[in-house]
């Protein structure tokens, strides 16, 4: 086996690249016997430079990123394959330039609250990834014995609910619960996270279930407006949570603390006013919370419903100015939450652009457009990129790719604990690049760019772009390529658990947690 017909590297350079944080003519190395990158030269090196046949793109002037790591993804595999699965789910996320995505606990039958949850994932899981997949584990009640092993297996951090999730498999959380959880966790190497939405003692509304409830909790509105959705989900929601778990978080000084989707402004405050009195809190929010505003979502347009709401225009721009804070923001990351279903579950009118119901309902059907009715998720992986240089394109934010890169890549890579082998292009990193163009326009949903994923139903439907992935590439080896598609494998070619010989794995195989986003 000659090494002219194997080369045992590939190059990929351009006079844009994003190393160290920093934009910079790079020229990247990455043996593909090992997957990761062996050498970064920060200037663009001609073919001549390397042996003979070697493998080599100039990609100039389009820009290498870190494959990104989209640390909260719905995936549902097993159990609810029909709302999405690893096989579309993770061709998604490769079409936008993810390299890496962490499952979240629930969705999937059974939930990875347990070792042996978390086995049927993996199994399901086995021959069907197009980029690396770690899981979370979840925390409900009466599991608490299965944390610490569900650590041991490497699940990259625990998530509850502090309201109901919607299945009835992963009920919420009590104080009580947590606290327990806590008291496990509390010396453990990994991460807490929560769904931070709990109905205050006095509330004009408790979220989905208003419309059965007698007054004062009913509903003020019509269920297909959106404004009516939204005051039933207010802000205070998000605010008391936050409170309740700060309120816990003495029980375990060190362990690390998150907020996942945190979508309301007024929490800010109390983040940082409890990193500042040392709790290792931090949060994450997401790309449509970022790019989609309550005002502009029309009457029945079910698409736009996830929980936390999407909300106001001027809660949006807060949350940019939290990111592009240039002290110590408490918003870390941006992650999309995809969470899809399938169309039926929606109840989008035929009416509204985009619906691709198989057998539309009639118009007279009372149900479709009830935002409270509906299931709640927006349909996004693989869109973040593009999304979030849109909205810096449209609005004249000051965003570079640079800062997409700490957003999406590194401190992602930070908050699951991959620190050390994703979310940077550096020597003895993963291999995982993906190549943009940030001049090129599209447009989401047309000749199917964009929406990948199992159920072809998003708020992003027929979204003008600026900006798309060009390639991807995991540990050395292209998965992606816009206009010609996916390297051409079969179902259960690929295998999980870190073999070199494929190209992708399931993360960790029993490696725990190391570090973390504080």
């Amino acid at each position: 086996m000659s090494t002219a017909q194997h080369p045992p590297i590939t190059v990929l350079t351009s006079s844009r690249a994003i190393v160290s944080g920093e934009m910079t003519a790079a020229t990247i190395v990455v043996s593909l016997s090992t997957g990761k990158i062996t050498s970064v030269f920060h200037s663009v090196l001609p073919p001549s430079s390397f042996p003979a046949e070697t493998p080599y793109t100039d990609y100039s002037p389009h820009v290498l990123l870190p494959g990104l790591v989209d640390a909260h993804v719905h995936l549902n595999e097993p159990g609810r394959t029909e709302w999405e699965g690893f096989w579309t789910g993770t061709q998604a996320a490769a079409s936008g330039g993810v390299t890496t995505v962490i499952d979240m606990p629930l969705n999937a039958i059974p939930p990875t609250t347990t070792v042996h949850g978390l086995r049927e994932k993996v199994k399901a899981a086995e021959g069907q990834c197009w980029v690396d997949v770690g899981f979370y584990g979840g925390i409900i009640p009466g599991n608490v014995q299965e944390l610490k092993p569900l650590i041991q297996y490497g699940v990259r951090g625990f998530k509850g609910f502090l309201i109901d999730s919607g299945v009835e498999e992963f009920p919420a959380v009590s104080s009580t619960d947590i606290a327990e959880a806590m008291a496990e966790l509390a010396d453990e190497p990994t991460t807490l996270m929560f769904h931070a939405e709990m109905i205050p003692p006095i509330a004009d509304s408790v979220g989905d279930n208003v419309q059965w409830s007698l007054p004062p909790l009913a509903p003020i509105g019509p269920l297909n407006e959106y404004k009516t959705f939204l005051a039933s989900r207010p802000t205070s929601f998000e605010t008391y949570a936050i409170s309740e778990i700060l309120s816990l978080a003495l029980l375990a000084p060190n362990l690390p603390l998150h907020i996942v989707h945190l979508s309301a402004i007024e929490a800010i405050p109390l983040l940082r006013e409890a990193r500042t009195a040392g709790i290792k809190i931090t949060a994450e929010t997401c790309f449509h919370y970022l790019t989609l505003a309550s005002e502009k979502i029309q009457d029945g347009d079910t698409r736009h419903k996830c929980c936390p709401p999407i909300r106001t225009q001027s809660n949006q721009d807060g949350l940019w100015d939290e990111l592009l804070w240039e002290d110590d923001g408490v918003i870390k990351t941006i992650v999309s939450d995809h969470s899809p279903c399938t169309p039926e579950l929606k109840l989008l009118p035929p009416s509204i652009a985009g619906n691709q119901l198989p057998t539309p309902p009639s118009e007279d059907d009372k149900e479709m457009g009830n935002f409270f009715s509906a299931w709640g998720g927006v349909s996004s992986v693989g869109l973040g990129l593009p999304l979030l240089w849109t909205s810096a394109y449209q609005n004249n934010r000051k965003i570079a790719p640079e800062d997409i890169a700490r957003w999406c890549c590194a401190n992602t890579a930070l908050q699951v604990g991959l620190e050390k082998s994703k979310g940077q292009l550096a020597v003895g990193f993963d291999g995982d690049v993906c190549v943009f163009d940030d001049e090129a326009e599209w447009v989401v949903g047309e000749g199917g760019e964009g929406m990948l994923w199992r159920n072809k139903v998003s708020a992003y439907a027929g979204k003008n772009m600026k900006g798309c992935v060009k390639e991807t590439w995991v540990r050395g080896r292209k998965v992606y390529e816009r206009g010609r598609g996916f390297v051409e494998r079969k179902p259960g070619d690929a295998r999980p658990c870190c073999s070199q010989r494929h190209n992708i794995r399931i993360i960790p195989c029993k490696a725990a947690h190391t570090s973390i986003l504080s």
